[in-house]
């Protein structure tokens, strides 16, 4: 069975477009250090640390003088990449969860497995396009390129809402919760959780 303090990973990435430095491990106590460019960003992925009790350092500057999208999309990236990594065999995960989280008048709903079948749905309309100066339409690209690098299969449901940042947060509070579990060592499960035998 792995053994939870090895369950860590970094990554550096470097394009013309962001230069990120990403550290997470699974089996944390909720500490976040994260500086990026993106404000909003920063919130939610410091709510997804505190309710997942991960341990996440993040190091980002990207263009953002154009627009948030490169240096959204790339921390995504980084953070599904070192999840893939510290899981490694996956052996005695729980690999499933489903979680509710309601943040005031709005209710989310993350659906995981640990798959290694990266797959992702979304069902969310939002009030407003934007949080402040972030636009909302990112919030699909940062959980689809942590879906894909990950290898997981991701469903997210925003199931109602009228405050558009309650309804994001709800989402990310949720994931941290959903990813937890799912990810948590089960002392019954010998091996990996799959008929197959191999995740």
């Amino acid at each position: 069975m792995t053994e939870a303090k090895q369950r860590t990973a970094e990554v550096a990435r470097k394009t013309n477009e962001t230069d990120i430095k990403l550290s997470f491990g699974v089996d944390g106590t909720g500490t976040a250090n994260i500086e990026t460019d993106v404000p909003f960003l920063n919130h939610m992925l410091d709510l997804f640390v505190k309710h997942g009790q991960f341990d996440l350092t993040v190091d980002a500057r990207g263009d953002v003088d154009i627009d948030d999208h490169h240096t959204v999309e790339d921390i995504g990236i980084c953070l599904g990449h070192t999840l893939r990594e510290a899981l490694g065999d996956k052996k005695g995960i729980k690999r499933y969860a489903s979680v509710f989280v309601p943040m005031d008048e709005a209710l989310a709903q993350v659906v995981i497995d640990v798959s290694n079948r990266p797959h992702f749905e979304y069902r969310a309309e939002y009030p407003s396009e934007h949080i402040g100066s972030f636009s909302t339409e990112l919030v699909h690209e940062f959980l689809w390129k942590l879906a894909l690098e990950a290898r997981i299969t991701l469903h997210v449901i925003v199931h109602y809402g009228r405050n558009t940042h309650h309804m994001v947060e709800a989402v990310f509070k949720a994931l941290g919760r959903a990813l937890d579990e799912a990810t948590a060592i089960d002392p019954r499960v010998q091996g990996v959780p799959s008929t197959k035998g191999v995740l």
